[in-house]
Formats: C-alpha cells, sequence, structure tokens
C-alpha cells in the first residue's frame, strides 16, 4: 500500500468519527451555524457569485459553508466516505454543491475547468509530498484574474513536543509515519484498525518557494499569534475561537495565510 492509499484508508475510518464530533458541531452547521473562521472569511472577503474549488475538503462542510456566501464551489478530497459525507449533506440541506473523489496529484484526470479562488486550509498540506507538483496544479486551475487563498497551521508549531518544548526539527523532509491510535477530535478512540498516517512537514520557505517559481505571485503573507482550534497540546483559550500555547503565549506564530495571483496577470 502506498502511502496515499494509507492516508485515504485511515480518513475513510475518521470521517464517521468526525461527522459525530462535538469538535465538527454538525448539528449546529446543519442549523445554520458557518464551519468557517473569522480569519478566511475576512481575507477572502466577498465571494458571491466566485467559482471556488475547495482542495482536501474532507466531509464539506467548509465547501458548503463558502456555497452558502454564494460561491459555486467544488470540493475534492482522497476519502471515498468523506465525499460520500460530502454530498449527503449538500443533498439534505439543498446546497449547491459538487463533490469530486481524487487525490490531489490526479486531479487533472478528473476535473478540466478553471475557477476565480483556488483554496485550501488547516491541515492539509502535511498529507502532500510534492509542493512543487502541488504548485503547479494550483495554477492550472486558476483563471486568469484567478487567486490562491491558503490558511494553514505554522509549521514551527510542529517541532514542539507534548511538553511545549522544542523537540523536532524545523527542517524535515522524510515522510512522518505514525499509527492512527485516536482522533484529534474529542480524543476519540481507533482500536484494532492497524491504521497509519504518513505526513510530510512542510516549512514556510518551501511553501512559498512552490508557489513563487510557479509563476504565482504572493500579495500577502499573514502570520499569527493563535490558533483557531483547540486540536493542539498544552493550549489556553484567549479569547472567542483563539488558543495561545499556555508555555509561550504570543510569542510563537501560530497560523499563517498566503494570497497569491498568477504573476502576468493585473491586479484589479
Amino acid at each position: 500500500m502506498n502511502h496515499f492509499e494509507n492516508n485515504r484508508e485511515s480518513w475513510n475510518e475518521l470521517t464517521a468519527l468526525h461527522a459525530g464530533s462535538s469538535f465538527y458541531d454538525l448539528e449546529g452547521f446543519k442549523n445554520g451555524k458557518s464551519s468557517l473562521n473569522h480569519i478566511e472569511i475576512e481575507e477572502l472577503g466577498d465571494i458571491k457569485g466566485k467559482k471556488i474549488l475547495h482542495l482536501q475538503c474532507h466531509f464539506g462542510m467548509d465547501t458548503l459553508s463558502l456555497a452558502r456566501l454564494g460561491a459555486e464551489v467544488v470540493g475534492v478530497d482522497i476519502s471515498d466516505a468523506s465525499i460520500a459525507k460530502a454530498k449527503e449533506l449538500a443533498s439534505e440541506l439543498d446546497i449547491p454543491a459538487r463533490f469530486i473523489r481524487s487525490n490531489v496529484y490526479e486531479l487533472e484526470n478528473v476535473l478540466d475547468e478553471t475557477f476565480d479562488i483556488v483554496y485550501t486550509s488547516y491541515g492539509a498540506i502535511n498529507w502532500l509530498d510534492d509542493l512543487d507538483k502541488w504548485a503547479k496544479i494550483i495554477r492550472s486551475y486558476l483563471q486568469p484574474i484567478g487567486i490562491f487563498y491558503m490558511v494553514e497551521f505554522h509549521p514551527f508549531i510542529y517541532t514542539l513536543n507534548d511538553d511545549s518544548e522544542i523537540s523536532d526539527s524545523y527542517f524535515k523532509s522524510d515522510a512522518l509515519e505514525s499509527v492512527v491510535e485516536q482522533s484529534y477530535t474529542d480524543q476519540s478512540e481507533i482500536s484494532g484498525k492497524k491504521l497509519k498516517h504518513i505526513e510530510w512537514h512542510h516549512s514556510l520557505s518551501e511553501v512559498i518557494n512552490s508557489l513563487i517559481s510557479n509563476d504565482l505571485k504572493l500579495e500577502f503573507l499573514n502570520e499569527f499569534p493563535y490558533q483557531v482550534y483547540d486540536c493542539f497540546p498544552n493550549l489556553t483559550a484567549c479569547g472567542q475561537g483563539k488558543w495561545m500555547n499556555e508555555k509561550y503565549g504570543n510569542k510563537v506564530p501560530h497560523m499563517y495565510s498566503i494570497k497569491a495571483r498568477k504573476s502576468h496577470t493585473i491586479t484589479l
């Protein structure tokens, strides 16, 4: 089984746990609550009428939240179970959206159109081993005046161990393999499944240089001294929907966001 098949199998198993967790609050979403955070809402701006491709969409809550804001959306994910759940939600809530089961790297085999916005967020790129190939695919799906937008967990956070000490190198290149024993949602236990996660650590310079080398011009890079999810060790609440590390507080970066567009286009 290759790396991506391991991840597909594990995310198929995790989807039902996530959909039933308080972390995702699916019932709140069904009752109209947006799953988007203030960062992406503010930085994306008005997306009404925009055509958006959401890479690595999990079971579609963020994709459908974008649709609720008036966008025409297509969500993509490697997990069969996630895409099935996303389609089920779209049908149940009568939200117009399309969902495609595909590895990001194989997307061009099943999707042939372009978009105003290519979007990805929170815990997505760590499942990809080749960011140069990733950036090429992003560029291929952008319309001439389209933008790429991402918001992610800052790679510095992954250098900290459970005691908030710097124990791992910021500059990793090898695949990181772990046994899936529980989910980050409500500490949901997974037993007897022998599931694996294969992940890759990407420094900020690796992300930025992959975009630049593929003719994507950065319009901004923002870093944030807090998390929008309580899903890392040793976090403490510091405001509505914000958490910081108990030891370091706002002294370290927790997340970042990037907006870019094709370098030969004119910003309107």
